[in-house]
Parts: C-alpha cells; structure tokens; sequence
C-alpha cells in the first residue's frame, strides 16, 4: 500500500469543493492560539479550523510543566471567542482517554460519543460544546 502526501492533499480539495457545491458555503478558515515565551518560542498552543458554524479542535498541546498553571484555559478562550466572532455556535473535539477529557468536559463540553481502544480501558472520546 501506498500514500502520497500530494494525493492526500488533491482529494480533500476535491472533497472540500463538494461540500461547497452542497451547501453554497465557503468559510473553512484556521484557527488557533499558541503560547509563547519572550524570545517568541512557541511552547504549546491549540489549532483548528471554523467551517459551516462550527468549531473543530483539532490539536492542543502544553508540555508537562506548564499544564496547570491556567495556559490551557486561556488558549482555549481565546479560540473560541474568535470562533464566536467568525459565527460559531458549538465546538466539537475528539480526544483519547489517557488525554484532556475532564479538561474539556470542566470547560462545559459534553460527551457524545466513545469508541473503544485495543487497548483494555482506554477510548477515543467525542465532546460537543455550546458556545453561545
């Protein structure tokens, strides 16, 4: 089996465009906040995208010591006030077990679904959340 990054890349265009041509919006747009120290090191932060109303969380990372300490709640707020500026009303996430789930859920998301690792007591976790 093969994979080529290229042919990746054409066919989410190409899937992108259909979702275009069915629902008459194009508004897909990255989103993100990162943390940084005062020589401009990036040391963490939380990227996505906005697309059709809502907000997709798609990475977030802090490194062991600096989780804690509040830079996660705030990268989260300030993602999804820009998300609200952009017009999203819900944000959705997806995070495994071993991960930030009651992180999320302490910031009022709730879980939808769960998907069962194989590895015995761990799962892949999907969280929704209001944000208006």
């Amino acid at each position: 089996m093969t994979y080529s990054e290229d042919d990746r890349a054409r066919a989410a265009a190409a899937l992108y465009q259909y979702n275009i041509a069915q629902t008459g919006i194009d508004d897909r747009a990255v989103i993100g906040a990162e943390l940084c120290d005062h020589s401009g090191r990036v040391w963490g932060g939380l990227w996505g995208r906005t697309e059709l109303g809502l907000l997709f969380l798609d990475m977030f990372f802090l490194p062991e010591q600096l989780r804690g300490q509040s830079f996660g709640s705030q990268l989260l707020r300030t993602v999804e006030e820009e998300a609200i500026r952009r017009g999203c009303k819900k944000a959705v996430v997806e995070t495994s077990s071993f991960q930030a789930p009651v992180f999320y859920m302490r910031h009022g998301f709730e879980e939808f679904g769960k998907v069962e690792f194989g590895i015995p007591g761990h799962a892949r976790i999907f969280l929704r959340k209001d944000l208006l």
